[in-house]
């Protein structure tokens, strides 16, 4: 990921916030396979290049972003983990300037090789997109 490099998975997933809150770039987050997949609220990314590709343009495209965790729940055992969150998340679309906020349920899973990546990630909403 970076210099920094976190040693746990839940030290992983609060990198992962905050990168995205900074607008820094994500893909480093996920471990490259084929056939991993993350799932947010309106897309699905099936593939390591898909997912840095979708990531990098949602990165391009947004700003302001908030990411509030209110419940957060990380599983680790020995060079895998499991987790999931209920996530106040919002930002805003640089295009329209339009301003989102949902109230997110996150869940994931992460292995550990020479640090922690994500080999899925989904991230869902109760509520209506618009």
């Amino acid at each position: 990921m970076s210099d920094d490099q976190a040693s746990s998975a839940s030290e992983t997933v609060e990198a992962y916030y905050q990168a995205l809150r900074n607008g820094d770039p994500l893909g480093p987050f996920f471990a490259e396979e084929p056939e991993m997949v993350k799932v947010g609220i309106s897309e699905t990314l099936v593939g390591h290049d898909a997912i840095v590709e979708g990531l990098a343009d949602q990165t391009a495209t947004t700003t302001d972003w908030t990411v509030e965790s209110r419940d957060r729940h990380v599983t680790e055992r020995e060079d895998f983990a499991w987790y999931h969150d209920d996530v106040s998340l919002g930002w805003r679309d640089t295009a329209s300037g339009r301003n989102y906020d949902f109230e997110t349920r996150w869940s994931g899973s992460l292995r550990a090789d020479d640090d922690w990546q994500f080999v899925t990630l989904h991230v869902s909403t109760a509520g209506d997109l618009d």
